[in-house]
């Protein structure tokens, strides 16, 4: 069966049919903010660390498969259906979802009702938007109810997902208006909040996910929705939800829009409150206003998408291979982006919940996006660099967030320090920006343990160089090149590695190869 297809003049993935053998997703977001999308509107959004601020909650290997998202439910008389078929799966007369780079659109139709629902990320804003224009392309009067659907995770996604006995009791919102704002433990602990908005008067709201999905309910035929009403529920403890709730009349032929905004708001410590309980939504309301018209967001989604036309624009590849053509141009470089986003910390597959950025991965990942973004290479090569022992081992993973090692794994991974050295070597054949060798790098992110980049890179080389085995090959130490490689784990003996010493152009030959440059 064909899925879909590639679309090489829009640089989108056209996904046919909503029934993929897995769900297909998309990488939404540049810098602080991110959503993960599937083709059903499955998924989940975070600011920059998917385990420490996660705003929107995900149930991984769940049954149905992929059943917690951004959802939008149309109730057309007895009639209720989602513009991505998710979560009441009823059958479309018409679907069709386009993967484009850092947008997705769904379009779809229904009892002549045609929705299009447009999901991205601004390049400057720590925000998701969802553009939603819903049409009637019947000759009659349409009355509709428009209701949206998001569940709020707890911040911190292990707590969020474990830690229940506190959980039933912490979770908080105020509204105001149109806006639904998420403040869980923000009187107590934290200084950010989530807010959720549409551009328009809402005839009712909730944020009871118990009380909106009614008992024994799930996502598909939600209480709420098939009673055309809002409960205009509040929120206090577990189930914390934002629900807007939309009455619509759609005259023959006409189109309205909708805008929805999920943001993520940080105050100072000394600004948190407008008055006694009462947070501080001057960021949110400047956020939103930002995002109130088509107009508005037409000319940023267009901003997003020069940016990506300036990103491929500085490698391109000219071959009669069609297929060839399209992934070095378009898809293998997007893919490299999502990779430096990511860095495998958040996926469908990789809950967020635990290893953060790889030490490992990180250095790899700069080969394949310093050419596009070396600027912000070269601050990642320093944050690498940072989470770096004095005696030149590594943390193998580090938290997106803080910038910090992460303490679960660890580190005795002895090919990661070698992985630094290569990925300064690529920026510096990429930019021949050699002053990066003298910027002052902190060991473990210690600031008294501060020194040059270079050094770094030296007792990287030093650390492999004294760890040698009895025929003067490096020791192999946790999963070294290769997560499966962990030898140490069933002996006794230390294990060597001839892969660590790598080909001639390998990270030893780099090593050297930086070291000449101050001879």
């Amino acid at each position: 069966m064909k899925y879909g297809y590639f679309d090489d003049q829009q640089k989108e993935y056209v996904i046919t049919t909503p029934k993929t053998p897995l769900p297909w997703i998309n990488y939404l977001g540049n810098e602080g903010f991110f959503s993960l999308i599937s083709n059903t509107c499955g998924g989940y959004s975070f600011y920059k660390d998917a385990k420490l601020l996660r705003l929107t909650r995900y149930r991984y290997n769940n049954v149905p498969v992929d059943t917690n998202g951004k959802y939008y439910y149309i109730k057309d008389g007895d009639t209720i259906w989602n513009p991505a078929w998710q979560p009441t799966k009823t059958d479309l007369d018409s679907y069709e979802c386009r993967h484009g780079l850092g947008y997705s659109r769904f379009t779809a139709s229904k009892n002549g009702v045609k929705s299009t629902l447009t999901a991205f990320v601004p390049l400057h804003d720590h925000c998701e938007i969802n553009h939603l224009v819903l049409t009637n392309d019947t000759d009659t009067v349409k009355e509709l109810t428009l209701t949206s659907y998001i569940e709020f995770c707890f911040w911190n996604a292990v707590d969020d997902m474990t830690n229940f006995q506190r959980n039933y009791s912490i979770g908080e919102v105020e509204i105001t208006g149109s806006e639904i704002y998420h403040k869980t433990e923000y009187r107590e602990r934290r200084n950010h909040y989530a807010v959720y908005s549409v551009n328009c008067p809402i005839d009712g709201f909730d944020t009871n996910r118990d009380a909106f999905l009614g008992a024994y309910n799930g996502a598909d035929s939600p209480e709420t929705v098939v009673k055309g009403e809002a409960g205009n529920t509040i929120a206090s403890g577990w189930g914390v939800i934002g629900s807007h709730h939309l009455k619509i009349t759609l005259q023959p032929k006409e189109s309205k829009s909708f805008i929805f905004l999920l943001g993520y708001i940080e105050n100072e410590e000394d600004e948190k409150w407008e008055s006694l309980n009462v947070i501080n939504k001057k960021p949110a309301r400047a956020l939103i206003e930002k995002y109130q018209t088509e107009e508005q967001v037409l000319f940023v989604l267009e901003q997003l998408a020069s940016y990506w036309d300036s990103l491929l624009s500085k490698y391109t590849l000219s071959c009669k291979d069609e297929k060839l053509s399209r992934m070095v141009n378009i898809w293998n470089q997007y893919q490299c982006m999502v990779t430096f986003n990511m860095s495998r910390s958040a996926s469908y597959f990789e809950s967020g919940t635990g290893r953060g950025m790889g030490f490992r991965d990180s250095c790899q990942d700069l080969l394949g996006f310093v050419h596009l973004i070396p600027d912000r290479a070269r601050e990642r090569i320093l944050d690498i660099a940072a989470t770096q022992f004095e005696d030149g081992s590594a943390y193998h993973q580090y938290q997106p967030l803080t910038k910090k090692g992460n303490l679960d794994i660890g580190s005795g991974f002895n090919d990661d320090p070698l992985w630094l050295i290569a990925g300064t070597a690529a920026y510096l054949k990429e930019t021949g920006d050699f002053s990066i060798l003298e910027e002052m790098v902190d060991f473990d992110n210690d600031p008294t343990k501060a020194d040059t980049l270079l050094e770094h890179l030296r007792r990287s080389f030093q650390y492999t160089v004294t760890h040698l085995g009895s025929h003067n090959l490096p020791l192999i130490g946790r999963a070294d090149w290769n997560d499966c490689l962990n030898l140490n784990c069933f002996s006794k003996h230390p294990g060597e590695s001839f892969q660590i010493t790598g080909p001639s152009e390998g990270p030893v030959a780099e090593s050297v190869f930086i070291a000449g440059m101050f001879v």
